[in-house]
């Protein structure tokens, strides 16, 4: 039910734009890593499909070990500087040096083989984490007020979602370049520009974050054994959370169905290759506006109704792709739009709900989680493109079709189901996740009530804003 609200003073826009500057590098990094290097190092500089798939698999599973340890390091230091800010400040150098030796390995003079991407990608995994968890962790403390902190995760949504539309960019207008310097050198060319748009954006919008942006000052905390493992466990006894895990899981799977099966259904089922990459495009384009579009639906209904209507909202777009025809552009269009528009909805609110169950928690064992927890959030976001792909495209495989070939009209409806239905069905598992939700605005107002009644805990937060 709509009803009518006082949003309180938080952050000022400026402010929130500085904290949010570095994740546009950040997500500008992602796109490439996944879809422009694995071909880049096994097709140009030979090192195979198997070699370097193994190279990456081996290196996203180092990155699942350092989000929590990262987590859980950056929630117990303690410095004039803040707890997250060290680490980004850390982090920073060593993800941008790390980002030129694997997108631009001939600005090292090396011929890079197996151990050069190896090393470098444990590097560069090492340096985004020491810089995205504890962003992803100082988000959720620059405000303690329940909308506010929406608004907070609204500003990273949009910078995030304008890096990614740039790198969409980017290799339709390094193409051109790329003309001209030659076949040969178009794949090395394309990686090394990318890396450098990433390095370039990356140490200013960091500057930027740590100069203008605030962090809240917390008390010392008295120096006790890390126990990680104590730490992860108590994880399991918090039922809140594991519910936002495991919608947001939910939302990147179906995300990544659509996103791995694309192209194919595109180019195969409507028969227009030329199109993949601009309809792609248009989704990224119109999905900037969505986050001010749902942050405005949740400051009326809340943070997991919220959740719900976005997520529903996506079924009801993915269902509609069953109603496109071979050869009907229009109605792909407009779902592309309305996806766009869709897009990220979902992923926002569950990652402001996490500082609130990070509040909870606060308060009722006194422990500060809130790194922690927002590292196994990225854990639940990255493992949904995982299973993404090791489902989708061996099921549309066993349904006969086949990339790049001629394919049975069976094949290629089988296609169109998994594409359509797949992100359908993870949408609505998402909504039934979190439709009971039982941490509202009204719960919430009570537990900051009550830590910052308490010394030393949550006064400092209020105060900040």
């Amino acid at each position: 039910m709509a009803r009518t609200f006082k949003l309180t003073l938080g952050p000022s826009n400026a402010r929130l734009a500085a904290f949010a500057a570095p994740a546009l590098p950040l997500a500008a990094a992602g796109l490439p890593l996944g879809v422009y290097l694995p071909p880049f190092y096994a097709t140009e500089l030979g090192l195979g499909l198997p070699l370097v798939g193994a190279i990456f698999m081996l290196s996203r599973i180092w990155d699942a070990v350092n989000d929590p340890l990262i987590g859980v390091l950056s929630d117990r230091t303690r410095s004039r500087f803040g707890r997250r800010k060290p680490w980004i400040a850390a982090g920073a150098p060593i993800f941008a040096i790390a980002a030129l030796a694997i997108f631009a390995p001939g600005l090292f003079g090396a011929t890079p083989g197996a151990v050069w991407l190896a090393a470098w990608l444990f590097v560069f995994y090492l340096g985004w984490t020491m810089v995205q968890i504890p962003l992803s962790a100082w988000g959720g403390e620059l405000s303690s007020q329940y909308h506010q902190r929406s608004r907070v995760q609204t500003f990273s949504h949009v910078s995030a979602a304008l890096g990614l539309l740039t790198v969409l960019v980017l290799p339709a207008a390094l193409d051109a370049l790329a003309a001209r310097a030659g076949a040969e050198a178009a794949a090395g060319l394309k990686t090394a520009l990318m890396g450098g748009f990433v390095v370039a954006t990356l140490i200013p919008a960091v500057i930027v974050a740590l100069v203008f942006a605030p962090e809240p000052t917390v008390p010392a905390a008295p120096r006790t054994r890390l126990k990680l493992g104590a730490a992860i466990a108590q994880l399991a006894r918090e039922p809140l959370l594991l519910k936002v895990l495991a919608s947001d899981f939910a939302v990147t799977l179906g995300q990544s169905i659509r996103g791995s099966l694309f192209v194919f259904f595109v180019s195969a089922y409507m028969g227009r290759p030329d199109l993949a990459a601009g309809l792609f495009l248009l989704q990224f384009v119109f999905g900037v506006f969505a986050g001010p579009i749902w942050l405005r639906i949740g400051y009326r209904l809340g943070k997991h109704r919220t959740v719900v209507a976005g997520e529903l909202v996506q079924v009801a777009i993915n269902l509609g792709l069953l109603l496109v025809a071979r050869g009907d552009l229009a109605l792909l269009v407009g779902l592309t739009v309305a996806q766009g528009l869709a897009q990220g909805s979902g992923n926002l609110m569950l990652r402001a709900i996490v500082a609130d169950v990070a509040d909870k928690q606060r308060l009722e064992t006194g422990e500060e989680r809130t790194g922690l927890f927002f590292s196994v959030f990225s854990l639940a976001g990255k493992a949904g493109p995982a299973v993404a792909i090791g489902v989708a495209l061996p099921l549309v495989a066993a349904f006969g079709f086949q990339p790049g070939k001629p394919n049975s009209p069976g094949a290629l409806e089988a296609l169109k189901w998994v594409f359509a239905g797949g992100p359908a069905l993870a949408h609505l598992v998402s909504a039934a996740l979190i439709a009971r939700f039982s941490l509202d605005e009204a719960r919430h107002r009570e537990i900051r009530a009550a830590l910052d009644a308490q010394p030393h805990s949550g006064g400092a937060l209020a105060a900040a804003e």
